[in-house]
């Protein structure tokens, strides 16, 4: 009988401890529970992953508050990590060669630390970025090396489920992010509080990979496996596999049209969620006025129903053996959701509203993108199942510079975006702190305000000012333009009165007959106005006329209220104001119209990811794919007859 139809496992003496934790080949194909649990902890360290990864733009206006981060420079940060992490990917296509679980624990390991210690206690921006830059890298080979497990441990009948699991780790990541932030930021405000807890849980995950992770011996993986009945094949060619032969011309050959443009096709289709994981709190906050925490639990619609898709549709797709179908449904569904969530930009909804479009847009992403993911992978194994990290490799290069050139170009797009973020909550601040005050002020004419400021005693821009005064004050258009009469008319009352010292006008007020306060105001009057003895005599006589007297209290009722505001503002707020005030109010209105032309880039990038569907491996129709299934599983019992005849 034939040793191939019942294969033994191979067992090895005990090694040293440390050889047991960086030996993690394994040599024979994993029964199913082993296999499930090394799947499961590969998706557990992808999730933990991307929650460090994201966990920044959680408390992203914070971190640019307290490291003092324009908006620019905090988009600079997500540029260089994404840049330093594309070219990390193409340094993972080495796992073919090298191996995925060692990568993945040791990056594990690296990203803890940074966040747990490095990121949070950066004292400036420059060391920050280049902490983050670090994370980014090797977040960059670990996307290469956890997806490479993922298929090593999952037949082609079920790679769906499967990449439906894998693909949970950054919605997942995104989804913790939210989620606990969104539950504890009221609790604990300091940014640094939610890195901490994060380095903690990605410590406790870095050492259950250390102890549970394994990968299958380069023989093993190198081979196509299209279902778990394929495993006596599988285990009794590996002895005959030359991993180095198998892998010669790799790159070459995973440099084709449907590798590359499928590839270039899910990147520009998954903006959107680009944007989202990095920028949510700042979108919300700057075109809803959301706080963070608000942001976050908004933004938990769209990853909760992202998440469900993956995993139902993953599963779907194993079920009926067909992955395109699903990719072009869930790309017109991600449509409609992402078309609405752009007219939404400039056009405000409520909440429930947002994230009914939010769910729509998640439900059709995590349906097309799970399936891509299988379908990718495929299309891979049809050029050479031992390159596999070097397909995902090319994959995660692409989809990273798609991702630094996004993130470089959005401030491009939305700059009214980098005033509100840099200067519009201070700005908030002041203007709710200095309402009534503020109002006064933002009465004025700029042209009259200028006039004023220049010449206090412009008769003119005195009358034009104190009429808008009065109207914020309440008046009628009526009792305004009386107050602007009453300037003009008693402008050189006005100037007496200004000209005498409020004690000799107390003294007038108290004795009017009073010979040294009245020969004193006369003496001020006519050395402040320039005019003659007789005339300030004159012009200090008529304060007395009712008339004059009711004229100079209704101009002095809001010569106090214009004096009162520009006294109840401290110089430095009032430059402030004076400084990014202005900026502030426009970009408020121009941001909605910005971001929504953004959206409108995101909607493009679905809609050209479509024809590329066309190109990748798989058929259209279950039937045919079960056929191609049962003609396999033909081929597989041929050689296996053949097998045990020449090991007879």
């Amino acid at each position: 009988m034939s040793t191939t139809s019942t294969p033994q496992e191979t067992t090895f003496p005990p090694a040293p401890v440390f050889r047991r934790l960086w030996g993690r080949e394994l040599h024979n194909y994993p029964e199913k529970n082993a296999r499930y649990r090394f799947l499961a902890i590969t998706v557990l360290g992808t999730v933990m992953l991307y929650y460090e990864l994201y966990i920044q733009g959680a408390v992203a206006t914070q971190i640019m508050s307290d490291l003092h981060l324009p908006f620019t420079s905090f988009v600079l940060i997500a540029v260089v990590g994404n840049l330093v992490g594309a070219f990390a990917s193409l340094f993972a296509g080495m796992a073919d060669r090298w191996g995925r679980a060692n990568l993945v624990v040791a990056g594990l390991l690296v990203t803890a630390l940074i966040i747990g210690l490095g990121l949070p206690h950066a004292p400036t921006g420059s060391l920050y970025m280049t902490l983050f830059a670090v994370l980014s890298f090797v977040e960059g080979i670990v996307l290469v090396a956890t997806p490479a497990l993922i298929r090593d441990f999952s037949p082609q009948i079920g790679r769906g489920s499967a990449m439906g699991f894998w693909t949970l780790g950054p919605v997942l990541g995104s989804l913790v992010v939210t989620e606990v932030s969104s539950h504890t930021l009221a609790s604990h405000p300091d940014w640094r509080f939610q890195f901490y807890l994060c380095g903690v849980v990605g410590a406790l995950v870095w050492l259950v990979t250390l102890l549970g992770l394994r990968e299958l011996s380069p023989a093993l993986r190198d081979q196509l496996m299209v279902s778990m009945r394929d495993r006596a094949l599988i285990e009794a060619r590996a002895a005959g596999i030359d991993s180095e032969q198998a892998l010669k011309g790799h790159w070459r050959q995973m440099l084709r049209f449907d590798v590359v443009g499928s590839a270039f096709a899910i990147s520009i289709y998954l903006l959107l969620y680009y944007i989202l994981s990095g920028f949510v709190v700042v979108y919300f906050a700057a075109v809803y006025g959301y706080s963070p925490a608000r942001a976050n639990s908004l933004a938990n619609w769209f990853w909760i129903t992202h998440a469900i898709a993956l995993v139902v549709v993953g599963a779907l797709s194993d079920r009926f053996r067909v992955r395109k179908p699903f990719m072009i449904i869930g790309a017109a569904t991600s449509l409609v959701g992402t078309v609405l969530f752009a007219l939404s930009a400039t056009h405000h909804q409520g909440y429930y509203t947002l994230a009914v479009y939010f769910m729509l847009a998640a439900a059709g992403e995590g349906m097309a993108f799970v399936a891509w993911m299988a379908s990718f992978t495929e299309t891979v194994e049809r050029h050479n199942p031992a390159a596999t990290a070097t397909g995902l490799a090319v994959w995660g290069w692409i989809i990273r510079l798609v991702v630094t050139a996004s993130v470089a170009v959005l401030p491009l797009i939305v700059p009214a975006t980098s005033p509100l973020v840099d200067h519009g909550a201070r700005v908030q601040e002041l203007v709710t702190e200095y309402k009534q005050p503020l109002g006064v002020l933002q009465s004025l004419d700029p042209a009259t305000a200028k006039a004023l400021a220049a010449d206090q005693s412009d008769v003119r821009a005195l009358a034009k000012a104190l009429g808008e005064v009065a109207r914020e004050q309440g008046a009628t258009p009526e009792q305004a333009q009386a107050v602007s009469a009453a300037v003009v008319n008693r402008a050189p009352q006005l100037g007496a009165v200004q000209a005498v010292p409020p004690a000799t006008l107390a003294a007038l007020d108290a004795d009017p007959s009073d010979p040294t306060a009245g020969a004193a105001a006369v003496g001020a009057i006519k050395g402040k106005l320039h005019v003659t003895q007789s005339k300030a005599a004159a012009l200090l006589k008529s304060l007395a006329d009712p008339a004059v007297q009711s004229d100079l209290q209704l101009v002095n009722k809001y010569v106090k209220v214009l004096k009162s505001a520009n006294t109840a503002i401290p110089a430095a707020d009032l430059a402030y104001l004076k400084a990014h005030g202005a900026q502030v109010h426009k970009a408020a209105e121009d941001s909605p119209h910005q971001w929504q032309t953004w959206w409108w880039i995101c909607v493009a990038g679905q809609v050209l990811f479509l024809p590329f569907v066309f190109v990748m491996a798989g058929r259209w129709s279950p039937r045919k794919a079960r056929e191609d299934e049962r003609a396999h599983e033909e081929l597989v019992q041929r050689e296996l007859a053949a097998l045990e005849r020449t090991s007879v």
